[in-house]
């Protein structure tokens, strides 16, 4: 799929779930990593990583185009477009867009570093290490100790 392809895409999708033409640019990011696609209100563009049409097909795809749509048209109209706001919220359920979507499987498998309490045995998964003579158990406050 070419960007005029992607550009008729997206503004089929944006007169079937919103009734409104998609007027300005969109492109695809081969930078992006870790997210489906992203709006930029200053430029009026929206930029979508091609790895997720590869990866999950285009029903997925559609559903991160519907997404960044909704950013895009409330934006437009001067309402809330963040991921906070309650107008961005019901547009969402209303044009059945995801809020989220999934994680790439190269991201999925990145290695996670797991973290025991040593009072309660609650484990902590995370992906970025952390200082355990710094940070307690959330449920206890006891001490945590790398798992190996």
């Amino acid at each position: 799929m070419d960007e005029s392809e992607l550009h008729q895409l997206v503004n089929q999708l944006s007169l079937t779930y919103f009734d409104k033409p998609f007027t300005d640019s969109v492109v695809f990011n081969h930078r992006l990593r870790t997210t489906g696609g992203r709006y930029l209100p200053s430029q009026r563009k929206i930029e979508l990583n091609k790895k997720y049409l590869s990866a999950y097909g285009m029903d997925e795809f559609e559903g991160i185009i519907k997404h960044e749509l909704c950013h895009y048209h409330l934006h437009i109209e001067g309402k809330g477009y963040k991921h906070g706001d309650e107008a961005f919220k019901q547009l969402l359920r209303n044009t059945g867009s995801p809020r989220h979507c999934q994680a790439l499987p190269s991201v999925r498998n990145q290695h996670m570093h797991e973290y025991r309490c040593i009072s309660c045995s609650q484990l902590y998964k995370r992906r970025r290490r952390i200082n355990t003579s710094k940070f307690r158990c959330g449920r206890c406050s006891g001490k945590l100790k790398k798992e190996i």
